[in-house]
């Protein structure tokens, strides 16, 4: 997984911009397409391939109006449980340009292109640590990494051929940041990630930790599988990779950021990620971080226009989306607008050598509290990537969202209120 430099980092077609540039990041260490700077492989199981390859070879209903461009000003509408649930913002739906062609714009992620949206719900912030336990022990649930590995989920992500590894190998865990003392070289993800067994959703760092006193931060290292788990219980779903790059924008149109063109507007940080814990390059751990970086509380920072918190930073969001790498393209081909894209029937991604180009994999937006400007600038609306559907990692989760007609049948009693915590 190597990064490359984005040769296209000259000029910008972005619309409705500041006068003030956005900052430049270093293209040295930039990733390839699909990837996040500093982000371990798609699927947890890529790292343990590792291990199975070495081990093989020892052992042989309401319609919204939809506009034709994104408000300036939005109204922040906030479900109070009448006119709409409780939790979650309305978010009005409408025409925008999807995807960047600005030269901080990776290849996935070209070209700009028309979409539009319907109106829709969404939770104002990720699925927290007390929302998610609620729903294990109301179910019994157990998460993607707390079970064994399955070989017939790896070995899709694996070269054709790769012999199956002895069940001594296959341990449950998750992907875990370790972050190094020095400085490494940052093509080597290996360095600062690890496959820690143990590490699930209750002990997110591996073992030895735990999400005590944290009840409002983000569930993490739960997969896609455990997302859509949690989404048909409490009634909702995770948004589409358009829903959630509109809501993303806050209502603005191109804007670098989801707050705007400035990354620090008037010194101000404005999002969980790498520089506001770190005063060191990525990814040496410094003293200041008390030797951890991590998630914060949901609503730390400020909400964007929609009054969405933490749509970028934090912890990267899992999107319904099957993943293409040239998917926006292939949109873009159409010539219209294209009217709640839902994404491709299948994914496809040629960046990752040894990884087949069909392996499935599906959206993650938003970037986490890892992204920074050496290696990561996926705190931008419209970056994205293509993530293993079981993969867990200590850096990734989600919110969802409910359709305007689903809770017009919550309203007349024709369908199941949300069961989230902040809805009961």
């Amino acid at each position: 997984m190597k990064p490359y430099i984005d040769a296209n980092r000259s000029g910008s077609t972005s619309r409705k911009k500041s006068s003030r540039p956005a900052p430049s990041p270093k293209t040295v260490g930039t990733p390839k397409v699909g990837a996040e700077r500093g982000t371990p492989p798609r699927r947890k199981f890529i790292v343990l391939a590792a291990v199975v390859m070495a081990a093989a070879a020892v052992t042989a209903g309401t319609v919204w109006k939809v506009r034709t461009a994104a408000p300036a000003v939005p109204t922040v509408v906030s479900g109070d449980g009448v006119r709409g649930p409780i939790g979650m913002v309305h978010v009005p739906g409408g025409q925008f340009l999807m995807g960047s062609d600005s030269r901080l714009a990776q290849a996935n992620e070209r070209p700009a292109h028309q979409v539009r949206v319907h109106g829709f719900w969404m939770d104002t912030h990720h699925v927290t640590n007390a929302e998610f336990r609620k729903f294990v022990e109301a179910t019994g649930y157990v998460t993607t990494a707390e079970r064994k590995p399955d070989w017939e989920t790896l070995r899709v992500q694996l070269p054709p051929g790769t012999p199956r590894p002895p069940d001594s190998a296959m341990v449950a865990g998750g992907m875990v940041f370790v972050g190094t003392s020095a400085p490494v070289p940052l093509q080597d993800y290996s360095r600062w990630w690890r496959y820690m067994p143990g590490a699930d959703w209750q002990h997110p760092g591996g073992p030895r930790t735990s999400i005590a006193g944290k009840d409002n931060h983000p569930v993490v290292q739960v997969s896609y599988e455990d997302a859509q788990a949690y989404a048909k219980w409490v009634g909702k779903r995770l948004p589409t990779e358009a829903e959630w790059e509109f809501a993303a924008r806050g209502g603005l149109e191109q804007a670098t950021y989801a707050w705007g063109d400035q990354f620090t507007p008037d010194g101000k940080q404005m999002a969980n990620v790498w520089q506001g814990q770190q005063n060191r390059p990525f990814p040496v751990v410094s003293p200041k971080a008390g030797g951890a970086v991590d998630t914060s509380p949901v609503g730390t920072f400020p909400p964007n226009g929609y009054g969405l918190s933490d749509m970028t930073g934090n912890a990267w969001q899992w999107v319904a989306d099957w993943y293409r790498a040239d998917q926006f393209r292939r949109e873009a081909g159409q010539k219209q607008a294209i009217v709640d894209p839902a994404g491709p029937l299948a994914s496809w991604d040629p960046s990752e050598p040894g990884v087949p180009v069909d392996a499935p994999k599906r959206v993650t937006r938003g970037g986490s509290f890892l992204c920074n400007v050496d290696y990561c600038l996926s705190y931008r609306p419209s970056a994205r990537r293509g993530t293993d559907p079981y993969n867990s990692m200590s850096h990734l989760g989600f919110r969802l969202v409910m359709d305007d007609a689903q809770w017009a049948a919550v309203r007349r009693g024709t369908a199941v209120a949300s069961r989230s915590g902040s809805a009961n």
